[in-house]
């Protein structure tokens, strides 16, 4: 199951604590509260204890640095050389 691939096993709502998230990221909690808080009253995201839910996926891509991108063009090449 592919997360950035429509269907109906496609879930936008994503059990993450921010702790989890900032362990992952190297930051403190505290700079993913901010960041979180951003993306929420942008409306991308929701946050909740424990839970984020992408709302609009297509502007959050687009508010992400070029590195998304480029990760799901490499994984679409490794992915064609395996097949």
């Amino acid at each position: 199951m592919d997360p950035d691939e429509p269907g109906p096993n496609r879930s936008d709502d994503l059990p993450l604590t921010q702790e989890f998230l900032s362990n992952m990221l190297g930051t403190r909690r505290s700079s993913v509260t901010v960041a979180a808080g951003t993306l929420q009253k942008a409306g991308l995201i929701s946050h909740t204890r424990g839970s984020v839910s992408i709302l609009n996926r297509q502007r959050l891509e687009q508010a992400a640095c070029d590195c998304y991108r480029i990760v799901q063009q490499q994984l679409k090449d490794w992915e064609a050389e395996t097949a």
